[in-house]
């Protein structure tokens, strides 16, 4: 077997693996127990148009309407074929609106009846039919779209379909274990995004750690195994190194469990939109996995699970890195598989940068000596630990972002909104979760997801 060594990873031409260089993992305690349970029952569910950046709500029912599940409840003022449906059965309790009347949360209490919208069984139709499918009841925006991870337009022809079996992100799902069950919607999922896809397969990779995988077996897939750190999970590094984008290609994206809540709708016709999520983090008492429904309130969920400490705790949909906090009783964000519970960082350590030894502390650099435990568990609070400070050419970024990409210039160049530089950088290839571990890690203190995500939305209203 001959293999070729380039920039960040090493490729074999025997069978698509790669081992990425760059990249860290951030080892944290709590993560779940491989034992699934039932979510404490929710009466209201929550649609949040925050979870779809980009997206401008319209809506089409109001306060007082009975709803199915995966019936419309307001489309983007942008297309107006991409719709938003209600997760589950019920009635519109309450439309909560922010500053300006922007609408934040439109809230759905339940029936417990658990109807859905029907489509009819499709597991022939070709591409048009199952994407007039998916628009009609609201799963459309499970399919993101690379550049500006927004969600995809079905107007458009994408290159490929990428999905991504696998998550590197701190305590992290197992999604091998979360769709243990589902094979068949995940292979009917596969089948239908082959469709939509410009190659008539969809590249799916998984971790090399895990490469007997069944995942690593499905038709209608050209299989990826990639090894190494985080962010070797996100998708977007992932077609970095096996389909690189160029200016005015779209590569269309879609979570792992998101295939198979696809693929349910076409086998059986019927709108679910139940999933599996991971309840993870030091702070939780019992780390385990949930059956869930998007949208869902999660105050059942925390009750009961959270350790007392001194610190409060944060809530966040999602994962550490680029999760949204939530409050308590909160909702489960639309492409979440993960909650995470850490402590909140509202207690400050005297003097503490003058401290030599700082066990409980984590850096990737040789600041602190966490170095020296590589294996060691660690409960990480949300305080930045400094204060922001000149942006400088480190090395720091280049060391954890394995891609061919200055991420430090192209952050300035979105600082000063060169949008000419922004695209000779390689901004069509990266997006905010590409870059969170950059952030992390960052001396300086910026945010960078911020500053990436304002120079997309730039590029986008101005070139696309």
């Amino acid at each position: 077997m001959r293999s070729y060594a380039f920039l960040n990873s090493t490729v074999s031409i025997m069978a698509v693996q790669i081992k990425l260089r760059k990249g860290g993992d951030i080892k944290l305690q709590g993560s779940a127990e491989k034992a699934i349970i039932e979510a404490p029952k929710s009466e209201f569910f929550a649609i949040k148009p925050s979870d779809f950046h980009g997206v401008t709500p319209k809506l089409i029912l109001k306060e007082g309407a009975k709803v199915k599940a995966g019936t419309p409840v307001y489309y983007d003022k942008g297309n107006e074929k991409i719709k938003f449906s209600s997760p589950v059965s019920g009635e519109i309790s309450e439309v909560v609106r922010g500053a300006r009347r922007v609408i934040l949360e439109i809230k759905i209490k339940a029936d417990g009846t658990d109807v859905s919208e029907e489509v009819g069984v499709g597991t022939s139709d070709n591409k048009e039919q199952i994407i007039e499918k998916l628009l009609n009841v609201g799963l459309w925006p499970m399919i993101k779209q690379r550049p500006f991870n927004c969600i995809a337009n079905p107007e458009d022809a994408p290159k490929a379909v990428f999905v991504s079996a696998f998550d590197s992100s701190p305590l992290a799902p197992d999604y091998d274990f979360l769709l243990k069950g589902r094979e068949h919607d995940f292979q009917a999922g596969i089948d239908a995004l082959a469709k939509l896809s410009g190659t008539g397969k969809v590249n799916l990779s998984v971790s090399s750690d895990n490469s007997s995988s069944w995942m690593s077996r499905v038709n209608n897939a050209e299989v990826a195994e990639i090894g190494g750190q985080h962010p070797a999970g996100n998708v977007g590094v992932q077609i970095h190194h096996l389909n690189p984008m160029n200016k005015g290609e779209v590569v269309w994206t879609v979570n792992a469990q998101d295939v198979a809540i696809i693929g349910s709708l076409l086998k059986t016709g019927k709108v679910s939109t139940k999933k599996v999520v991971a309840l993870t983090g030091s702070e939780v008492e019992s780390p385990k996995y949930f059956n869930a429904t998007i949208g869902q309130n999660l105050a059942g969920v925390f009750e009961g699970n959270i350790k007392t400490a001194e610190e409060s705790p944060r809530f966040i949909s999602g994962n550490v890195l680029t999760g949204s906090k939530v409050e308590k009783d909160g909702y489960l964000g639309f492409y979440d598989s993960q909650l995470t519970v850490i402590p909140e960082g509202d207690k400050y350590d005297f003097f503490g940068w003058a401290v030599p030894v700082q066990p409980e502390k984590y850096s990737f650099s040789h600041t602190l000596w966490s170095w020296i435990t590589p294996k060691k568990e660690y409960r990480l609070n949300t305080n930045l630990n400094g204060e922001g400070r000149a942006f400088v050419v480190s090395g720091q970024y280049e060391a954890l972002l394995p891609m061919s990409i200055l991420p430090v210039h192209l952050l300035k160049a979105c600082l000063v909104e060169d949008i000419d530089m922004m695209e000779g950088l390689g901004i069509y290839e990266i997006v905010p979760e590409d870059i969170a571990l950059c952030e992390f890690a960052c001396t300086s203190k910026q945010p960078t997801q911020e500053i990436l995500q304002a120079g997309l939305d730039l590029v986008k209203k101005e070139c696309a």
